[in-house]
């Protein structure tokens, strides 16, 4: 699925199942939720925290694409083409960071 395919499947299924889209604010709270989810699971599966009972069945990547999902609705609603921003965004970082990464000597 491309990313303007996700866009517009996202579209469907809001006007659809969902109704409505949530109003901007609350898509920003739900999203700062969703981060959260994907930071505790990380914290579990990579770090140093134990998994709790209510943690068990919980998949990285679900968890990653109710972001994505988010995401996409805030785009959607405030009328970004995502394909468009980031192709702009790597352009721009790709402009910015040419050089910036192979002369980190952290990363060697």
């Amino acid at each position: 699925m491309t990313i303007e395919e996700a866009q517009k499947t996202v579209d469907t299924w809001i006007t659809t199942t969902g109704v409505r889209y949530f109003n901007e604010l609350t898509n920003l709270a739900i999203l700062t939720e969703e981060v959260g989810e994907v930071a505790r699971l990380i914290a579990r599966q990579y770090g140093e925290q134990s998994f709790k009972e209510s943690d068990k069945g919980r998949e990285l990547g679900d968890e990653l694409a109710d972001v994505l999902f988010v995401v996409i609705c805030l785009a959607n609603q405030t009328g970004i083409n995502l394909t468009e921003a980031m192709t702009r965004n790597l352009a721009k970082k790709t402009q910015r960071d040419s050089q910036r990464h192979q002369d980190n000597e952290k990363l060697k």
